[in-house]
């Protein structure tokens, strides 16, 4: 199977109404994809769809399973296919382990993992029947580490990594490459975004380098072309 080639392929982007999953969308349509934008945000996603080249909006809340079948269901509709999928929807979680809210961490789990799960179920027979597609799910550096306060939020990127590698073996015969991507310290609104503990994301620890999400987008399509089943920052 050859490589992924960009051009003229059909994407799903969750969470594009800003920071990352925005900047993916973009890149995504300048590099002449058909690009399905995906957020919650109705108004923001109708902008967006004025700015992005061939793009089509459909406001989705990923925690509403009806939401994603709709979602997969207006992008065929629309398109004819489904080539690409990007999970990148997702919300961080800052506390100590003992001071978790349970409740937050459902939430958080919820989006994290359930709703990537639902949305991968929807869209593999969709790609399984026209040959083959590429699904990225967008997890994180701490997956890789140990961070205090992380724990919740980390511990949902360690779930979606396995069901994304697992799933990469199980669907290679139907030619539907499964990967996934791990940004570090990137300048959006995660953390003022985040359940729990406020943090500001976009100046990080004294030292410490923060991507723009221009540059976590340009290594993000380059993972697409070589469909490496990992890629960092």
């Amino acid at each position: 199977m050859l490589p992924m080639k960009i051009q003229d392929k059909v994407a799903v982007v969750t969470g594009a109404s800003m920071g990352i999953g925005l900047a993916i969308a973009k890149a995504l349509g300048a590099a002449g994809a058909k690009v399905v934008l995906a957020a919650r945000s109705a108004d923001k996603l109708k902008t967006l769809e004025q700015e992005i080249p061939n793009s089509f909006a459909v406001p989705t809340d990923m925690r509403k399973p009806g939401d994603i079948a709709d979602l997969v269901q207006q992008a065929k509709a629309k398109f004819g296919r489904i080539d690409i999928l990007i999970n990148n929807a997702g919300q961080g979680m800052r506390s100590a382990v003992e001071e978790i809210n349970i409740n937050d961490y459902r939430d958080v789990l919820e989006l994290n993992v359930i709703s990537v799960l639902e949305a991968m179920q929807a869209v593999i027979p969709v790609m399984r029947a026209q040959g083959g597609g590429l699904i990225l799910n967008i997890s994180s550096m701490v997956s890789k580490n140990y961070f205090p306060l992380l724990a919740a939020y980390s511990s949902t990127k360690y779930a979606l990594n396995s069901l994304s590698l697992t799933a990469r073996q199980e669907l290679a015969d139907d030619h539907i490459v499964v990967s996934v991507f791990h940004p570090k310290m990137t300048a959006t609104d995660f953390g003022k975004n985040s359940r729990g503990e406020k943090y500001n994301s976009a100046a990080g620890r004294p030292g410490m380098s923060v991507d723009t999400p221009e540059a976590v987008a340009e290594q993000v399509l380059k993972q697409i072309e070589s469909e490496a089943p990992e890629a960092n920052m």
